[in-house]
């Protein structure tokens, strides 16, 4: 079996708001869902036109990217079936390497002023787009004004906020020119910061910050719509897009470190079936695949099985502005009523995690400790307990019997199945009869953001490296909270564990807050996410980073 090297990043320091609390959409939740949604990874179908380029040598790796993109506009596609596709045409001013941390890539170099507060990158002389024009520093001040803009409404402009003067932009209270990004010269990039962020250059590896050709959008505000007018700077650019069907990228030869890659095309196949991806895996369709849940025991320990971390949660939230969930104890008896060991192990499989916390083991504390171990477990499987704490909060609302409760998931095979396995964990454990209610994912994160469903799953894929990546996405207003939850308490635990610059104690506030978010209990915890995926033989160099998306200049194929 390929094992994965388990690895360690650099302990960041401050941190910003949560990205893709991005995972959902990634994401948030990113895209969440940063929540950031994360369909399983798998192949590309196999063309006519793609046999006879192997079969005249060309490398063509086949994949699968689920769906369709949400969009290849960076500010737009905020979650992992653009981020994906997003990391390989594209570059920001820093790459994550093949240790999964923030390297040189736009940019070559950079100085920090000795306060942490002002950045000046030095972009590469060679650094330029797949349509032959350089990569300037107004690229990127273009770039991330544009996601800043409350006008263009990004999922991802809360990361920007440590900049100086972009949270006020955002808000529609400050303008574009009180934001600190500027372009010294055509090569030399500034950036001011509101506060010291030790993870900044890690935060940049993230899409949203990746630049934008501004001559061209200037042209035309769609360049990023169609394969004719997509320009990018990555190691690979955007040859062909058949909408919902299948994306082929081919070898950038403008990019600046051009000689390190190795494959000729790439085929994005978008199927959204574990099942169907993993038959085309099969018949030599896709080069790799994820494992279907029910034959998980028998492929698990095969040769062709690539196993390692993946940053992130499955969760469901709770509305707390709908009925019944207003009450805090019958969110907390819904939590208890959850065998988390059993949807582990005999739901989704693969080897995945139950969670009992709410950050993902992998953050390494500026003591060396684990957050996972520090905290502990904070929410358990308990139905004696779930009972009696929802006695105790029908009581304290008046109920006689609670009002009718539908559970909302996004459409997938394997959302479907943990979705029914609650319903009769919560008959079993309850004696609550749940609805069910499956919509596609357009529809459902629209839902959950207008706070339009009672229960509702959500799954958030790390944005950058620091636990605040995921906490800071319940603070009141944020964009990622979507549970109606607002405390004041939790406000400030945040705001400390941001801006706190003796990381100990920065690290302390984050803990409470991780503890009071589980007393609160306005999100669920389900399980921990890992990468498990078939490869074919032939297949290596795939870089699959924890943070949610994965690079594929390093990628071969014999």
């Amino acid at each position: 079996m390929k094992k994965f090297l388990v690895f360690l990043l650099t302990v960041l320091t401050i941190a910003v708001l949560a990205a893709c609390t991005t995972g959902e959409d990634a994401g948030e939740e990113t895209t969440d869902e940063s929540e950031t949604e994360a369909p399983e990874e798998s192949g590309t179908e196999e063309t006519e036109e793609g046999t006879e380029e192997e079969s005249s040598g060309d490398k063509v790796l086949r994949l699968n990217n689920g769906i369709e993109p949400t969009s290849l506009d960076p500010s737009i596609g905020f979650d992992q079936v653009s981020w994906d596709p997003l990391n390989n045409l594209m570059e920001g001013l820093t790459r994550l390497d093949q240790e999964h941390v923030a390297a040189p890539g736009a940019a070559e170099s950079w100085d920090i002023s000795e306060d942490g507060l002002t950045y000046t990158f030095h972009l590469r002389e060679d650094a330029n787009w797949s349509n032959g024009d350089p990569v300037v520093a107004e690229d990127f001040v273009y770039a991330w004004k544009y996601m800043l803009d409350p006008e263009t409404a990004s999922p991802a402009a809360f990361l920007g906020y440590f900049i100086e003067g972009a949270e006020a932009y955002n808000a529609g209270d400050g303008s574009a020119d009180d934001v600190a990004v500027t372009a010294v010269d055509e090569k030399t990039l500034e950036v001011k910061l509101e506060a010291p962020a030790g993870f900044f250059l890690d935060v940049l590896t993230n899409p949203a910050f990746f630049p934008v050709n501004h001559k061209v959008a200037e042209e035309n505000p769609d360049w990023h719509a169609e394969a004719d007018s997509f320009v990018g700077n990555g190691p690979f650019m955007l040859e062909s897009w058949e909408h919902d069907v299948e994306m082929v990228f081919a070898k950038n030869p403008e990019y600046w470190d051009a000689d390190t890659v190795k494959l000729d095309q790439i085929h994005f196949a978008m199927v959204n079936d574990t099942n169907t991806q993993y038959q085309m895996f099969e018949s030599g369709e896709l080069d790799t695949a994820s494992i279907p849940p029910e034959l998980s025991d028998q492929l698990i320990d095969g040769d062709d099985v690539f196993i390692g971390p993946y940053g992130g949660l499955e969760f469901f939230r709770f509305n707390v502005t709908a009925e019944p969930f207003q009450n805090k104890k019958i969110r907390q008896a819904f939590s208890y009523a959850v065998n988390r060991d059993d949807i582990a192990q005999y739901v989704v499989k693969n080897g995945v995690e139950p969670a009992y916390g709410f950050i993902s083991p992998g953050f390494t504390s500026p003591t060396g400790e684990d957050f996972r171990d520090v905290n502990g477990d904070l929410v358990s499987f308990d139905a004696e307990q779930a009972k009696q704490l929802l006695e105790e909060g029908m009581a304290e609302e008046g109920y006689d019997e609670l009002p009718a409760i539908t559970l909302s998931y996004n459409t997938s095979d394997t959302n479907k199945a943990v979705a029914e396995t609650l319903q009769d964990m919560f008959i079993e454990n309850l004696g609550v009869e749940v609805t069910l209610e499956n919509q596609e994912w357009g529809v459902f994160v629209e839902a959950q953001q207008n706070l339009e469903l009672q229960l509702s799953r959500s799954s958030f894929i790390n944005d950058y490296n620091d636990p605040v990546n995921f906490l800071e996405s319940f603070i009141t207003d944020s964009y990622m909270n979507r549970t109606g939850f607002s405390n004041e308490e939790y406000d400030e635990l945040i705001a400390n564990g941001k801006s706190e610059t003796d990381q100990e104690k920065r690290w302390e506030y984050l803990y409470e807050a991780e503890k009071l978010l589980a007393e609160e209990m306005i999100a669920m915890p389900i399980r921990y996410y890992n990468t498990v995926v078939l490869e074919s033989d032939g297949v290596s160099g795939i870089l699959r980073h924890p943070v949610g998306y994965f690079d594929l200049k390093y990628a071969d194929k014999q």
